[in-house]
């Protein structure tokens, strides 16, 4: 086996273990974040817990947009900065390897990532969009069952009201049951029972509760005085509310895929609004895409620290680099919807500004003698914290000031 294969297998082993950590710790960290909020809404409109983990699934797609450039470009960066600091960088430079031999191996990782993203981004993204909000609209309307919230009086649709004092066996069997049923006629039924259950019926749009020791009072307008029942058990059939359909799919750019943006950002038969927003929508992908492209080159420049510095620098401002161009990439997205600017322009311009941010730091550290990208920010941050120190020492511990 040649020298040039051993060096690119180990580089890729060096690579995927913080590639895949990092892709990993920013999907999860996303997913955490939103978690708190699916389970409020999901509490607040009486729904099954688990439906949470099925509107979180369908939001992995969006999150994986965000951390996959994210994994690749601390990916690369850690590896580097770890040749960078135990001087294997320099030796590797020494026998002849530039830096655009060592970029064989991370071009590979970022050519692969893209193909993935493109397909997550262009086709994946918005059908699980279309089934996160399909999911809430179901939780809103009641068609996923909400539970009925013990102590509390719930709304069954238009014409019924129920509240239980108590739930057991996953609210199978409901304990201080009172009813107030209202029928088109007029008439009108209330029921408080010590027991009661759901049960099913051949009709899908009907159930049954079914109640137990309680009491009975059934009113209408020809009755001179409400009739009054004891009973041991009574049966109470249930119309249950009808549910409209969930819209169709496209009624968002979001739930468009890349062919169906692109159609409908050159429909003239569209108003100009959608097609704006269409085409916005279609850059904001296909640059969020292209950029990967020249991640690795910003990678390695900022891999490599200052000689005798083992500064960590490079890595917070490539987090803050990546996080800062997707929301850029967001507002030029809200911009180009409007109308206000071209979609292209509006999207366009940020992925030239960043993209030659990016290569000019590469050709820096590659081809200029003693470049160092970010040999000025670590000149900067140096002085700030050190003028920090000096300000901490002057005031010294509250302890040692008393004394």
């Amino acid at each position: 086996m040649s020298i040039g294969k051993q060096i690119d297998r180990y580089l890729a082993r060096l690579i995927f273990v913080p590639l895949l950590g990092t892709f990993v710790l920013a999907a999860m960290l996303l997913l955490l974040d939103r978690m708190l909020k699916l389970f409020d809404f999901v509490v607040s409109e009486g729904g099954p817990v688990a439906i949470v983990f099925r509107m979180l699934a369908n939001l992995l797609p969006e999150y994986m947009g965000l951390a996959i450039p994210m994994g690749l470009t601390l990916g690369v960066l850690l590896a580097f900065r770890k040749l960078a600091l135990s001087s294997e960088l320099d030796s590797l430079r020494g026998v002849g390897l530039s830096y655009g031999r060592l970029l064989r191996v991370p071009y590979l990782y970022a050519i692969l990532l893209m193909v993935l993203n493109f397909f997550i981004v262009g086709f994946v993204q918005p059908r699980s969009q279309y089934a996160y909000q399909s999911l809430r609209y179901e939780l809103s309307s009641g068609a996923l069952g909400a539970q009925i919230k013990v102590g509390e009086f719930t709304n069954l649709g238009r014409r019924m009201t129920l509240r239980v004092e108590r739930s057991e066996r996953g609210g199978t069997d409901l304990h201080g049951v009172f009813l107030y049923l209202a029928q088109r006629d007029g008439r009108t039924v209330t029921a408080s029972a010590s027991r009661g259950t759901f049960l099913a019926t051949d009709d899908p749009d009907t159930i049954l509760l079914r109640l137990s020791n309680g009491r009975l009072v059934h009113d209408a307008p020809n009755y001179r005085v409400p009739r009054v029942l004891s009973f041991v058990q009574q049966d109470i059939p249930i119309d249950l509310p009808t549910i409209e359909q969930f819209r169709g799919r496209g009624d968002g750019t979001k739930e468009l895929t890349i062919p169906e943006l692109w159609e409908r950002g050159h429909n003239p038969a569209v108003t100009p609004r959608l097609r704006n927003a269409a085409m916005a929508n279609f850059w904001f992908r296909m640059v969020e895409v292209l950029m990967m492209l020249v991640v690795p080159l910003f990678s390695v420049a900022l891999a490599v620290p200052p000689k005798r510095s083992t500064s960590g620098l490079g890595i917070f401002v490539a987090v803050v680099f990546v996080v800062t161009y997707h929301k850029v990439n967001q507002s030029m997205e809200s911009l180009g919807a409007r109308g206000t600017v071209d979609p292209l322009i509006a999207i366009g311009g940020p992925f030239l500004i960043f993209a030659g941010l990016m290569v000019w730091m590469y050709w820096t550290l590659a081809h200029k003698p003693g470049g160092q990208p970010i040999g000025a920010l670590e000149r900067v941050f140096a002085k700030i914290s050190k003028r920090f120190r000096k300000l901490i020492r002057r005031r010294g511990p509250p302890e040692a000031a008393q004394t």
